[in-house]
């Protein structure tokens, strides 16, 4: 069933709640409005209220009254509405289609089919009574069994209308379709279908009605239909019900108009009276109907212990992907967007860096900014960088890690997946940009590991079902499309962390999602870090686990990440070794470091490799004159003078053993390594230059909040307190006052007594100990009615016990607005 999207409007208008009252509802003692409704109900139910829609809470409704106007308002119950699931969305729409109010058996017959069809009950005879509870807990809809009432605002949205049609596919009924129509043109149509002349518009309408809601005259009508407009009629009944026409229509579209069984709706339009539509449907109001949610079956199975291990390398995998990305930005970060987030070109040298596509990088930067790892460091010319977050991060056992990594992920709104396209203004959405956020996405992503956590251990399901099952819980277009991608992606991303393996829900991902701590079980299944490699004869080296941080961290100074997995594969290159000299390591060190955490003898060919590269490592001396090379050897000055490649450093020669430069000493270093030579910098005593950076960090940063969906779901506290208020406001808005003693006084609205009267009052309840009602303004001018039992008055205040507040307050007597005495029977 396709639904149109629900939009509210942020003003909130008020929709009055209560309805005529009838001398039914008086008798049965029927409430009478939404109000009555809500005040019939327990403490219990009224907390259930406000807990399923908490925007009613913001702030606290002063009464029962109140409560029911917000719940009436339009951003309200577009909010509601919203989060129906399908079938408790059918029924709302179905009510919105039915007389007002509407019976539970012609509800039902909307649902499930007129008696003596084909109808289609699928369970959802059975499950209408659970759809309508639901409803009736949402204030969504009021009344008893025999006159059903869907809040007014509610029918607006889901009724038929000429610029929006009803979801369920009807057009107006007869009388709305005729209320612009000419006398004389309803009678001719109750003439053409051989219907008693009447003397006014109301009662041919009215015959009209009971013609198209009589099934055996109905079908008798139909019967005489030519066979084209049997087909007509099938191409309007499920919806849309509108049709253009020609000036000159055919003899079928004639032939229905004539009868009433097309009205027109314009000049060029006609639309097809939902009675017509009904019984041509055999009452139903939707074509097909979802009672019940769609399963979720294990499409695949695997062993439990095979599902933890897959998800344990991932969670490894995870941990280096994330520590290798925020370490490559502690030197020089990426710079940050004048309107925020992240250039394409640095994330195509991320995604690179990490050997990864570009949105399986935008997804680790988002997870590292997520968990307060990386952010700007806040500078005028600002980047990116890590923050002091970051090495208290990498302190941490690899288990707890992953858990700081999970835990950032489930509650957060950033979503990854919606980098690269465009927002409502044109503008393409960022990496790390200010327009990422998402308030639904972590219902969806915590509502996607419940579903896999329902299944058995180690099953998986098919995405198409869990995507179906979540178009079933949240139906409303626009909505259930988000949620569709956000599923998506979560399916995606639980598997390259960890928190699923093979499509199924690990053991550690099951205890992330019931709020336990995952690292205890994650522990076991990650391997221990070793402190030794496994040297190779093609200058490489293999790190059979992960490493140990003094050593992984020397190791990634002396050589190159060549292949990741299981086993880390390290190459030695010229250019690596002279990083590791350029750091400040001897050759001797080098030597003595390899020899230390090595399984295997140091092959011969990296010892020549560490000794070459350091004989000619500092053999040349770069300083600032603009700038110099010096050497011992005149021979080599005199090479490098001859080589045509060093015509651009602009070199001459001072002395036998000093050549001077026009170009920086940082542009002369890399000109003599671009020709082959190992030069080092030196300072201005003559000491070699140790070339390491140092790792920037951003002051202490924390990490993003999620922006929340709504109001925050309120706890018991609060909501006791909330029921308790509103059912004191109700006792002072309800109370029985006696008779006003003066004309100044009407009685059931504010008093408006003069400051003598009330002085007087309070006084006299003060001395006799009985409570009078008050209206009061306080400071920020909201004004509200409160019932107080007066203690003492002095000092131009009043104070006494608030029954409204359930506590003892002070007042100021000039923030009185009135105050009248109570009758005897009441508090």
């Amino acid at each position: 069933m396709g639904t149109g999207r629900l939009t509210g409007r942020r003003d909130q208008e008020a929709t009055t709640v209560p309805e005529a009252s009838t001398a039914g509802g008086a008798a049965t003692g029927a409430p009478r409005s939404l109000a009555e409704a809500l005040r019939a109900r327990d403490d219990a139910a009224l907390a259930a209220l406000l807990h399923a829609r908490p925007d009613l809470l913001s702030p606290v409704p002063g009464d029962v009254t109140q409560l029911a106007t917000r719940a009436g308002t339009r951003a309200s119950v577009v909010r509601a509405l919203e989060r129906l699931d399908r079938f408790a969305l059918q029924t709302a729409e179905a009510l919105a289609v039915a007389p007002d109010p509407c019976p539970y058996p012609v509800l039902e017959s909307l649902l499930t089919g007129q008696e003596g069809t084909t109808g289609q009950d699928n369970g959802a005879r059975a499950a209408l009574p659970g759809a309508l509870a639901t409803l009736r807990d949402q204030a969504l809809v009021w009344g008893d069994e025999d006159r059903l009432r869907l809040v007014r605002t509610a029918r607006e949205l889901l009724a038929p209308a000429a610029q929006r049609p009803s979801p369920t596919g009807l057009g107006p009924t007869v009388a709305e379709a005729t209320s612009g129509m000419s006398p004389t043109r309803i009678q001719e149509i109750v003439a053409a279908l051989g219907l008693p002349a009447t003397h006014d518009p109301v009662s041919a309408v009215s015959a009209l009605t009971g013609l198209f809601t009589d099934p055996l005259r109905m079908s008798a009508l139909l019967d005489e239909a030519p066979a084209e407009a049997h087909q007509v009629l099938g191409r309007l009944v499920w919806g849309p019900p509108y049709g253009e026409v020609t000036p000159n229509p055919t003899a079928p579209v004639r032939w229905l108009r004539d009868r009433g069984l097309l009205l027109p709706a314009s000049a060029r339009t006609v639309v097809l009276p939902r009675e017509v539509a009904l019984h041509l449907r055999g009452g139903l109001a939707h074509r097909d109907t979802a009672p019940t949610a769609p399963p979720v079956p294990a499409h695949r199975e695997h062993r439990p212990q095979l599902v933890d291990a897959n998800a344990a390398g991932q969670a490894l995998a995870a941990l280096s992907t994330v520590e290798e990305l925020v370490k490559s930005w502690e030197h020089a970060g990426p710079l940050v967007l004048r309107a925020g987030g992240l250039a394409v070109r640095d994330l195509k040298r991320a995604a690179a860096l990490l050997d990864a596509t570009e949105p399986a990088a935008a997804f680790w930067i988002e997870l590292a900014y997520a968990a307060g790892l990386l952010a700007g460091d806040g500078e005028a010319d600002e980047r990116y960088a890590p923050t002091p977050a970051f090495d208290d991060w990498c302190e941490l056992p690899p288990p707890e890690r992953w858990s700081v990594l999970a835990a950032a992920w489930l509650p957060a709104t950033r979503t990854s997946g919606l980098v690269g396209e465009q927002d409502g203004k044109g503008r393409t959405l960022s990496t790390l940009g200010p327009d990422l956020d998402r308030s639904a996405a972590p219902e969806v992503r915590r509502r996607v590991l419940e579903l896999l956590a329902a299944l058995p251990e180690g099953g998986s399901p098919a995405p198409e079902a869990l995507l179906d099952r979540l178009a079933w819980e949240r139906p409303v277009r626009g909505t259930s499309d988000l949620r569709a991608r956000l599923a998506h992606g979560t399916l995606t991303e639980a598997e390259v962390l960890g928190v699923t393996g093979r499509g199924a829900l690990s053991a550690f991902g099951r205890a992330l999602l019931e709020h336990r701590d995952p690292a205890p079980l994650l522990a076991p299944l990650l391997p221990e870090p070793v402190d030794h490699v496994l040297l190779q004869a093609d200058l490489t080296a293999v790190a059979p686990g992960p490493l140990r941080r003094p050593l992984g961290d020397t190791l990634a100074v002396l050589a190159d990440v060549e292949s990741k997995g299981g086993a880390t594969v390290y190459r030695f290159t010229p250019g690596s070794v002279r990083r590791a000299l350029d750091a400040g390591h001897a050759a001797a060190d080098l030597h003595a470091f390899l020899k230390e955490h090595s399984r295997t003898p140091v092959p011969q060919p990296l010892t020549y490799l560490i000794d070459d590269v350091a004989r000619r490592h500092g053999h040349l001396r770069v300083g600032a004159a603009s700038s110099y090379v010096r050497c011992d050897d005149d021979a080599m000055l005199g090479e490098i003078l001859a080589d045509k490649r060093s015509a651009g450093l602009g070199l001459r020669r001072l002395a036998p053993t000093v050549l001077a430069a026009q170009a920086e000493p940082t542009t002369l270093l890399e000109g003599l390594r671009s020709m082959g030579y190992a030069p080092a910098a030196e300072s201005l005593t003559g000491d070699v230059l140790v070339s390491r950076a140092d790792a920037r960090r951003t002051p202490a940063r924390s990490a993003p909040v999620p922006v929340p969906d709504g109001p925050p779901v309120p706890d018991d506290t609060l909501l006791g307190a909330a029921v308790r208020a509103i059912r004191a406001g109700d006792v002072a808005a309800t109370a029985v006052r006696k008779e006003p003693a003066s004309a100044s006084v009407v009685a059931g609205e504010l008093p408006r007594t003069s400051a003598a009267e009330t002085l007087a009052t309070v006084q006299a309840a003060a001395l006799t100990g009985s409570a009078v009602w008050i209206g009061y303004v306080n400071a920020e001018g909201a004004a509200s009615q409160r019932v107080i039992a007066p203690v003492r008055v002095e000092g131009g205040f009043v104070t006494g016990y608030d029954h409204t507040s359930d506590e003892v307050r002070t007042y100021a007597l000039h923030r009185i607005t009135g105050v009248a005495e109570l009758a005897e029977d009441q508090v």
